[in-house]
Protein backbone atom coordinates (compact mmCIF):
# COMPACT_ATOMS: atom_id res chain seq x y z
CA UNK A 1 0.00 0.00 0.00
CA UNK A 2 1.09 3.41 -0.59
CA UNK A 3 2.00 5.96 2.71
CA UNK A 4 -1.35 6.05 4.74
CA UNK A 5 -3.87 5.49 2.48
CA UNK A 6 -6.16 4.04 5.26
CA UNK A 7 -6.92 6.72 7.79
CA UNK A 8 -8.97 5.38 10.59
CA UNK A 9 -12.18 7.79 11.12
CA UNK A 10 -13.87 6.63 14.44
CA UNK A 11 -14.11 2.77 16.18
CA UNK A 12 -14.76 0.33 13.47
CA UNK A 13 -14.44 3.11 10.43
CA UNK A 14 -12.03 3.65 7.60
CA UNK A 15 -11.82 5.71 4.73
CA UNK A 16 -9.64 4.57 2.19
CA UNK A 17 -7.67 6.90 -0.22
CA UNK A 18 -7.48 4.69 -3.53
CA UNK A 19 -5.70 6.39 -6.78
CA UNK A 20 -7.96 8.85 -7.10
CA UNK A 21 -11.06 8.15 -4.92
CA UNK A 22 -11.63 6.89 -1.50
CA UNK A 23 -13.91 3.90 -0.07
CA UNK A 24 -15.00 3.30 3.42
CA UNK A 25 -14.86 0.19 5.29
CA UNK A 26 -17.34 -0.58 7.85
CA UNK A 27 -15.64 -3.17 10.35
CA UNK A 28 -17.94 -5.32 12.91
CA UNK A 29 -16.56 -8.40 14.45
CA UNK A 30 -15.12 -10.46 11.80
CA UNK A 31 -17.42 -9.18 8.65
CA UNK A 32 -17.70 -5.60 6.92
CA UNK A 33 -19.25 -3.54 4.77
CA UNK A 34 -17.49 -1.68 1.70
CA UNK A 35 -18.84 1.42 0.41
CA UNK A 36 -17.85 1.85 -2.84
CA UNK A 37 -14.39 -0.27 -4.36
CA UNK A 38 -12.78 2.10 -6.62
CA UNK A 39 -11.46 1.78 -10.08
CA UNK A 40 -10.11 -1.72 -12.01
CA UNK A 41 -7.08 -0.65 -11.21
CA UNK A 42 -7.37 -0.23 -8.03
CA UNK A 43 -8.28 -3.90 -6.91
CA UNK A 44 -4.55 -4.53 -5.09
CA UNK A 45 -5.13 -1.67 -3.27
CA UNK A 46 -8.43 -2.57 -2.30
CA UNK A 47 -7.60 -6.17 -1.26
CA UNK A 48 -4.72 -4.52 0.66
CA UNK A 49 -6.76 -2.35 2.57
CA UNK A 50 -9.00 -5.22 3.67
CA UNK A 51 -6.01 -7.24 4.84
CA UNK A 52 -4.63 -4.28 6.94
CA UNK A 53 -8.02 -4.38 8.86
CA UNK A 54 -8.33 -8.09 9.08
CA UNK A 55 -11.05 -8.63 6.99
CA UNK A 56 -10.61 -11.47 4.09
CA UNK A 57 -12.43 -10.46 1.00
CA UNK A 58 -15.12 -13.46 1.80
CA UNK A 59 -16.04 -11.62 4.86
CA UNK A 60 -17.37 -8.77 2.96
CA UNK A 61 -21.31 -8.54 3.85
CA UNK A 62 -21.91 -6.49 0.68
CA UNK A 63 -21.07 -3.74 -1.07
CA UNK A 64 -23.14 -0.32 -1.20
CA UNK A 65 -22.38 1.43 -4.00
CA UNK A 66 -22.61 5.64 -3.75
CA UNK A 67 -23.53 5.55 -7.58
CA UNK A 68 -22.36 3.58 -10.58
CA UNK A 69 -19.08 5.56 -12.04
CA UNK A 70 -15.92 2.73 -12.51
CA UNK A 71 -14.00 4.66 -10.14
CA UNK A 72 -16.57 3.85 -7.29
CA UNK A 73 -17.92 0.72 -8.80
CA UNK A 74 -14.17 -0.57 -10.63
CA UNK A 75 -14.03 -3.76 -8.31
CA UNK A 76 -17.91 -4.56 -7.55
CA UNK A 77 -18.15 -7.27 -9.94
CA UNK A 78 -14.62 -8.48 -9.09
CA UNK A 79 -15.76 -9.46 -5.63
CA UNK A 80 -19.62 -10.62 -6.42
CA UNK A 81 -17.38 -12.90 -8.76
CA UNK A 82 -14.63 -14.45 -6.56
CA UNK A 83 -16.45 -14.24 -3.46
CA UNK A 84 -19.85 -14.08 -3.66
CA UNK A 85 -20.36 -10.29 -2.33
CA UNK A 86 -23.62 -8.82 -2.88
CA UNK A 87 -23.65 -5.66 -4.52
CA UNK A 88 -26.46 -3.18 -3.21
CA UNK A 89 -27.92 0.10 -4.74
CA UNK A 90 -30.58 2.61 -4.18
CA UNK A 91 -33.53 1.03 -6.77
CA UNK A 92 -32.73 3.97 -9.30
CA UNK A 93 -29.46 3.63 -9.74
CA UNK A 94 -29.40 -0.20 -10.29
CA UNK A 95 -30.39 0.23 -14.00
CA UNK A 96 -26.90 2.28 -14.04
CA UNK A 97 -24.75 -0.19 -12.38
CA UNK A 98 -26.25 -2.84 -14.98
CA UNK A 99 -25.33 0.24 -17.43
CA UNK A 100 -28.80 -0.20 -19.43
CA UNK A 101 -28.03 3.31 -19.64
CA UNK A 102 -24.24 5.49 -18.58
CA UNK A 103 -24.31 8.65 -16.75
CA UNK A 104 -21.11 9.27 -17.05
CA UNK A 105 -18.90 12.21 -18.37
CA UNK A 106 -18.06 11.52 -21.84
CA UNK A 107 -14.51 11.74 -24.03
CA UNK A 108 -16.46 14.81 -26.05
CA UNK A 109 -16.82 16.65 -22.11
CA UNK A 110 -13.47 16.22 -21.40
CA UNK A 111 -12.01 16.80 -24.55
CA UNK A 112 -13.89 20.69 -24.16
CA UNK A 113 -12.42 21.00 -21.22
CA UNK A 114 -9.21 19.66 -21.45
CA UNK A 115 -7.25 23.16 -21.19
CA UNK A 116 -8.71 23.37 -17.84
CA UNK A 117 -5.91 23.07 -15.11
CA UNK A 118 -6.07 19.31 -13.66
CA UNK A 119 -8.04 17.99 -16.48
CA UNK A 120 -5.62 16.60 -18.53
CA UNK A 121 -3.95 14.62 -15.84
CA UNK A 122 -7.02 13.49 -14.20
CA UNK A 123 -7.97 12.22 -17.89
CA UNK A 124 -4.85 9.90 -18.52
CA UNK A 125 -4.91 8.65 -14.83
CA UNK A 126 -8.88 7.71 -15.30
CA UNK A 127 -7.76 5.63 -18.40
CA UNK A 128 -4.95 4.11 -17.41
CA UNK A 129 -6.70 3.08 -14.39
CA UNK A 130 -9.46 1.63 -15.95
CA UNK A 131 -11.96 4.37 -16.44
CA UNK A 132 -13.01 3.01 -19.59
CA UNK A 133 -13.44 -0.69 -19.56
CA UNK A 134 -16.88 -2.03 -18.94
CA UNK A 135 -17.15 -1.87 -15.28
CA UNK A 136 -21.13 -3.46 -15.25
CA UNK A 137 -22.66 -4.84 -12.12
CA UNK A 138 -24.46 -7.69 -12.81
CA UNK A 139 -26.64 -8.06 -10.26
CA UNK A 140 -27.04 -5.55 -8.15
CA UNK A 141 -29.59 -5.58 -5.48
CA UNK A 142 -31.78 -3.02 -3.87
CA UNK A 143 -31.49 -2.22 -0.45
CA UNK A 144 -32.54 -5.31 2.04
CA UNK A 145 -35.37 -2.73 3.64
CA UNK A 146 -36.80 0.28 2.60
CA UNK A 147 -36.05 2.48 5.83
CA UNK A 148 -33.87 3.05 8.63
CA UNK A 149 -30.16 1.33 9.31
CA UNK A 150 -29.33 -1.43 6.70
CA UNK A 151 -28.58 -4.82 8.24
CA UNK A 152 -24.93 -4.95 7.80
CA UNK A 153 -21.79 -4.02 9.65
CA UNK A 154 -22.04 -0.33 10.67
CA UNK A 155 -25.89 0.02 10.52
CA UNK A 156 -25.33 2.78 7.40
CA UNK A 157 -28.37 4.57 6.79
CA UNK A 158 -29.17 5.33 3.02
CA UNK A 159 -29.73 9.04 1.98
CA UNK A 160 -31.08 9.04 -1.94
CA UNK A 161 -29.31 11.98 -3.25
CA UNK A 162 -29.36 12.50 -7.09
CA UNK A 163 -28.06 15.33 -9.31
CA UNK A 164 -24.37 13.67 -9.94
CA UNK A 165 -26.94 10.52 -11.22
CA UNK A 166 -30.27 9.73 -10.80
CA UNK A 167 -29.72 7.11 -8.09
CA UNK A 168 -26.56 8.77 -6.11
CA UNK A 169 -27.09 7.21 -2.66
CA UNK A 170 -24.89 9.20 0.57
CA UNK A 171 -25.22 6.57 3.65
CA UNK A 172 -25.24 8.01 7.48
CA UNK A 173 -23.61 6.46 10.54
CA UNK A 174 -26.03 8.47 12.83
CA UNK A 175 -24.47 6.96 15.88
CA UNK A 176 -20.54 8.07 14.71
CA UNK A 177 -21.86 11.36 13.38
CA UNK A 178 -20.55 10.77 10.04
CA UNK A 179 -22.15 10.83 6.68
CA UNK A 180 -20.16 9.06 3.72
CA UNK A 181 -20.99 11.76 1.07
CA UNK A 182 -19.80 9.75 -2.39
CA UNK A 183 -19.98 12.17 -5.22
CA UNK A 184 -22.55 14.59 -3.59
CA UNK A 185 -20.47 16.34 -1.56
CA UNK A 186 -16.44 16.08 -1.99
CA UNK A 187 -13.59 17.86 -0.53
CA UNK A 188 -11.07 18.36 -2.99
CA UNK A 189 -10.77 16.67 -6.56
CA UNK A 190 -8.05 16.59 -9.11
CA UNK A 191 -9.75 18.96 -11.55
CA UNK A 192 -10.17 21.98 -9.43
CA UNK A 193 -7.74 24.07 -7.28
CA UNK A 194 -10.62 24.59 -4.24
CA UNK A 195 -9.98 22.61 -1.24
CA UNK A 196 -12.97 21.93 1.45
CA UNK A 197 -16.73 21.03 0.63
CA UNK A 198 -17.68 21.90 -2.57
CA UNK A 199 -19.66 20.18 -5.11
CA UNK A 200 -17.72 18.51 -7.87
CA UNK A 201 -17.25 20.55 -11.36
CA UNK A 202 -20.55 20.35 -12.97
CA UNK A 203 -19.03 18.63 -15.84
CA UNK A 204 -19.35 15.62 -13.87
CA UNK A 205 -23.10 15.69 -12.96
CA UNK A 206 -25.64 14.01 -15.00
CA UNK A 207 -28.31 16.86 -13.14
CA UNK A 208 -26.94 19.99 -11.59
CA UNK A 209 -29.91 21.56 -10.33
CA UNK A 210 -30.51 17.51 -8.22
CA UNK A 211 -26.91 17.94 -7.56
CA UNK A 212 -27.46 21.09 -5.62
CA UNK A 213 -31.20 20.32 -4.10
CA UNK A 214 -29.51 16.91 -2.47
CA UNK A 215 -27.17 19.17 -0.48
CA UNK A 216 -29.99 19.88 1.55
CA UNK A 217 -30.34 15.84 2.21
CA UNK A 218 -26.87 15.79 3.70
CA UNK A 219 -27.01 19.39 5.46
CA UNK A 220 -29.76 17.70 7.16
CA UNK A 221 -27.88 15.44 8.90
CA UNK A 222 -26.57 16.57 12.75
CA UNK A 223 -23.13 15.04 12.03
CA UNK A 224 -19.35 16.37 12.36
CA UNK A 225 -17.37 13.75 9.72
CA UNK A 226 -17.96 14.47 6.41
CA UNK A 227 -16.34 10.61 4.30
CA UNK A 228 -16.09 12.17 0.56
CA UNK A 229 -15.90 10.24 -2.43
CA UNK A 230 -12.85 12.58 -3.40
CA UNK A 231 -10.71 14.51 -0.74
CA UNK A 232 -9.59 14.01 2.75
CA UNK A 233 -11.52 13.63 5.69
CA UNK A 234 -13.76 16.64 6.37
CA UNK A 235 -14.13 17.23 10.37
CA UNK A 236 -16.59 19.63 11.39
CA UNK A 237 -20.41 20.37 11.25
CA UNK A 238 -21.65 18.23 8.25
CA UNK A 239 -24.71 21.07 7.85
CA UNK A 240 -22.05 24.20 7.37
CA UNK A 241 -20.34 21.95 5.09
CA UNK A 242 -23.08 21.30 2.80
CA UNK A 243 -23.85 25.07 3.43
CA UNK A 244 -20.30 25.94 2.55
CA UNK A 245 -20.78 24.29 -0.68
CA UNK A 246 -24.32 25.87 -1.51
CA UNK A 247 -22.34 29.75 -0.58
CA UNK A 248 -19.46 28.20 -3.35
CA UNK A 249 -21.97 27.61 -6.03
CA UNK A 250 -23.90 30.58 -5.31
CA UNK A 251 -20.80 32.66 -5.34
CA UNK A 252 -19.97 30.94 -9.25
CA UNK A 253 -23.19 32.88 -10.37
CA UNK A 254 -22.60 36.33 -9.01
CA UNK A 255 -22.04 39.13 -11.26
CA UNK A 256 -18.45 40.53 -11.04
CA UNK A 257 -18.26 44.02 -10.09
Amino acid sequence: MRDDPLVRVADGVHLVRGSNTNWVVLSEGGSATLVDCGYPGDRALLLASLSELGHAPESVAAVLVTHAHNDHIGNAEYLTRAYGTVVHAHDEEIPHARREFLHQIGVGTVLRNIWRPGVAPWAVHSIRAGGLKDSRVTLPRPFPSSAGPLDLPGRPVPLHTPGHTAGHCAYALPQAGIVISGDALVSGHPTTRARGPQLLPAMFDHDRERARASLDVIGAFEGDTLLPGHGPVHRGSVRKAAQTARDREAARFEPRR
